[in-house]
């Protein structure tokens, strides 16, 4: 609740004319969406007290209620302003705790069943939708998408690597005199070789840490575009990163190695 309160039970039970209404409402009917509660307002030719303004909570992508666009009343209220046998109803309802979506299905389905009297032999006049059923059948189409975006990854991290390897031979050769000084100063080839792979793996962080920074420039974009926050999982950096590394020591592992071994005599002559 942003402001005010919510109906209580002897609101409930008399019929009481206060509602809560949604953030948007709020906004569209008041300067400031604070400013309603004590306010009233007319719904069909009836006065309506606001008694509370909802917290924001965005839109929903599967099922759910745009409690933003809501009014809440009493259902006796209800009935004096709408004829409820033409309101074509929508319920609502949320299992306790521990009770799978499928159990609950099953009770409501029963329970319904017998509210409409029907026998056995009857078709159901009526609809039970899960959400856990839309969100499976979502759930196995983004798996497809998944399957593909790791498929297109693996390809640039493959494009990437020559990319970084061709990178360190051309560094490799252009510092040739430099390691055969080193080497003939008494450098060792773990040493030579830590030092081109470390440059290599630096070389994928920098191209890492720009990719996530305008993932997340792009996820701001769409947490203002749809209205619900989009984010990076911090697993998923840490998941980027690491990859990076790898990616970078294995495409810099040929260049330090072949710098490693090269012979400080020659390799000061440039040779």
């Amino acid at each position: 609740m942003q402001e005010g309160r919510y109906l209580s039970d002897a609101e409930f039970d008399r019929g009481s004319n206060a509602v809560v209404i949604g953030n948007d409402l709020a906004e569209k009917l008041f300067p400031d969406a604070r400013l309603a509660v004590g306010k009233e307002i007319m719904s069909r030719g009836k006065k309506i007290r606001i008694i509370g303004v909802i917290k924001k909570q965005g839109k929903q992508m599967i099922g759910g209620w745009d409690f933003d666009q809501s009014m809440i009343v009493s259902y006796q209220f209800a009935r004096g302003i709408m004829n409820e046998l033409k309101a074509d109803p929508l319920i609502m309802v949320q299992g306790q705790d521990k009770v799978s979506s499928k159990a609950l299905k099953d009770d409501l389905t029963g329970t319904m069943r017998a509210i409409h009297r029907l026998t056995p032999k009857k078709e159901e006049d009526f609809a039970l939708n899960d959400i856990n059923d839309f969100s499976d059948t979502i759930s196995s189409a983004f798996a497809g998408l998944n399957l593909g975006g790791w498929a297109i990854a693996a390809l640039s991290l493959i494009v990437g690597m020559f990319g970084v390897a061709n990178i360190m031979f051309v560094t490799v050769r252009e510092r040739t005199s430099q390691i055969g000084l080193k080497k003939a100063v008494g450098a060792k080839r773990r040493v030579i070789l830590t030092e081109f792979l470390l440059e290599s793996a630096f070389l994928c962080i920098i191209g890492g840490l720009i990719g996530l920074l305008l993932v997340f420039l792009l996820t701001q974009i769409l947490s203002k575009a749809l209205s619900f926050p989009v984010f990076i999982s911090t697993g998923y950096m840490v998941l980027a990163i690491v990859i990076c590394i790898i990616v970078g020591i294995l495409a810099g592992f040929i260049p330090a190695l072949q710098a490693a071994k090269m012979d400080p005599v020659a390799a000061i002559r440039g040779k």
